[in-house]
């Protein structure tokens, strides 16, 4: 959809006022997920001044249609490499501009749903799994921890950590989902073990494997030994090189709980991540 501006304005005030069947939480994803072009370049600021003749385009494709990233595919199940900033399911403020979405339209070519086995954060970016049938899903989600033999990520923290830590901890969260550690036994118990790859003066390179799939497990245990990952405001990073979270889940290796056989799937670290810590 296309508009031609017609007087000088913010972005987002031009789009609260023209798009009538969009909310403002609505607009402001659409900004965030670089779905708004203004003289075709995309523009992601509230307040950028949009001035007469400008042409501005709502283009909620732009990523949605765009190439999965296939690790794995069989007839019950399909494994993606998820990018950062994209989430895994809808929520209350975008329905549209997930990756359940991109793997539904992609699987509409083999008159197949597709069903959530496990979740990535918005932020992180990895390896994640989805069932073609319902039973498929059932069948993961039912012994996950079981099957799960190994969840490795990798992350970039702030300082310098130790050479290898274990975290044990009972999470709880606040009523605005910010995931915390209990000093009662009263929560979720969670398990995270880490490894030190690389480090600088400014940051280490974490490689870090779950035992327990909590959510935001990784961010919060990070949070507590005072290494918050790299992007990570909502737990105190104060730095964000990447304009990322910098948290990638970077190995899967899980039973396949039809065929009994062990399934390895892999996803690159970023560049980006190495050059950090170089």
């Amino acid at each position: 959809m296309k508009y031609i501006c017609d007087k000088e304005d913010e972005l987002f005030n031009y789009l609260k006022i023209n798009i009538s069947n969009k909310s403002k939480n609505n607009i402001k994803s659409l900004l965030k997920n670089e779905c708004i072009l203004v003289n075709n370049n995309i523009v992601t600021k509230y307040n950028y001044i949009v001035k007469t003749g400008d042409i501005i385009e709502v283009n909620k494709s732009k990523k949605i249609n765009s190439e999965l990233d296939i690790i794995y595919e069989d007839d019950n199940i399909i494994v993606v490499n998820k990018p950062s900033k994209l989430l895994t399911i809808s929520n209350k403020n975008e329905k549209d501009n997930t990756l359940y979405r991109m793997v539904s339209n992609y699987l509409k070519k083999e008159k197949k749903k597709v069903f959530v086995i496990h979740r990535l954060d918005y932020d992180t970016s990895g390896v994640i799994m989805f069932a073609k049938n319902k039973e498929v899903q059932k069948l993961y989600q039912s012994k996950w921890n079981e099957l799960a033999k190994i969840r490795e990520y990798t992350a970039v923290v702030e300082g310098i950590t130790d050479n290898k830590g274990h975290i044990e901890s009972y999470l709880k969260q606040t009523k605005t989902l910010l995931v915390y550690s209990s000093k009662s036994k009263d929560g979720y118990f969670a398990v995270t073990d880490y490894e030190r790859i690389m480090y600088n003066n400014k940051y280490s390179m974490l490689k870090i494997h779950i035992s327990t799939g909590r959510r935001n497990q990784i961010r919060c245990h990070m949070h507590d030994i005072k290494h918050p990952i790299l992007g990570d405001s909502r737990y105190d990073s104060k730095y964000n090189p990447l304009g990322r979270l910098a948290l990638h889940a970077n190995k899967l290796v899980i039973t396949n709980p039809i065929s009994k056989k062990e399934l390895t799937f892999v996803s690159k670290i970023p560049l980006e991540f190495y050059n950090l810590v170089k």
